[in-house]
């Protein structure tokens, strides 16, 4: 982080202005991130497809944080949420010479969602929840991450929980409904409701639908995203698909 530290100190943040149209996915855990991401592959000429850095995690130096971390979160949630803060830092400044980058998941919502509902939940204590806030403070001072767009691939606790199962990561094997319900809360608090800091407009899908159906949400993502690029029009602040739009009211 020196490199950084010394970027702020000329007055410019660490990659700053080396960053194309950077969209991030966010939604809860067995959303459909990585389906989405594969529905843009057919432009692989034109995008940076980022995935969440799930192997990285599994495999530390041989150590599986991820295991890890559900297995003993009181033990392990801070160093975990310490290496996805820096993997999720290398994603952001990866540099690519296309006009587009899509990244799974963001800093933010490690912020936002996981390291909050941890902290909610006794698995970091005060002083490593401290801590990791000091860094996002640090990371917000010195880092330039590019956020033009966030799409929220919005879902129900229960639809997920199913999905969780049916792909069986043995990871995931031990984590409750509870946890998806608390994850999704947080979500909504920072996404829908924006009580935290809005980094960009929000593109709001309905991703309970099943693969079958969700195609026509994928294609709206896709033109508000190509839109926005060519500045023929830039997305609402937040654009909800229309069945969708009682659940947000509600």
């Amino acid at each position: 982080m020196a490199t950084a530290a010394a970027s702020a100190s000329k007055g410019r943040k660490y990659a700053q202005d080396t960053q194309p149209f950077t969209v991030l996915i966010e939604g809860n855990i067995g959303s459909g991130k990585t389906t989405f991401l594969n529905h843009f592959q057919k432009y692989e000429n034109d995008v940076c497809l980022i995935t969440e850095p799930v192997e990285k995690w599994r495999n530390v130096n041989g150590v599986n944080l991820l295991e890890k971390m559900y297995n003993d979160p009181k033990k392990w949630a801070m160093p975990f949420q310490s290496y996805v803060t820096l993997t999720m830092l290398q994603a952001h400044t990866e540099l690519t010479d296309k006009k587009l980058k899509i990244i799974e998941r963001s800093i933010y919502s490690s912020r936002f969602c996981f390291v909050e509902n941890m902290f909610r939940n006794g698995s970091l204590e005060l002083g490593m929840y401290n801590t990791l806030q000091e860094w996002y403070k640090f990371i917000e001072q010195s880092v330039h991450v590019q956020a033009d767009l966030i799409i929220y691939l919005r879902t129900s606790p229960e639809v997920v929980y199913e999905r969780m199962r049916e792909r069986a990561r043995s990871e995931e094997s031990c984590v409750p409904l509870k946890y998806l319900q608390e994850l999704h809360e947080l979500h909504e608090d920072w996404l829908i409701h924006q009580r935290r800091p809005q980094q960009c407009k929000v593109l709001v899908l309905d991703a309970d639908l099943n693969l079958e159906n969700i195609s026509s949400e994928y294609q709206r993502s896709e033109t508000s995203i190509f839109d926005a690029i060519s500045g023929a029009h830039q997305p609402a602040a937040v654009l909800v698909s229309p069945s969708k739009r009682s659940r947000i009211s509600s």
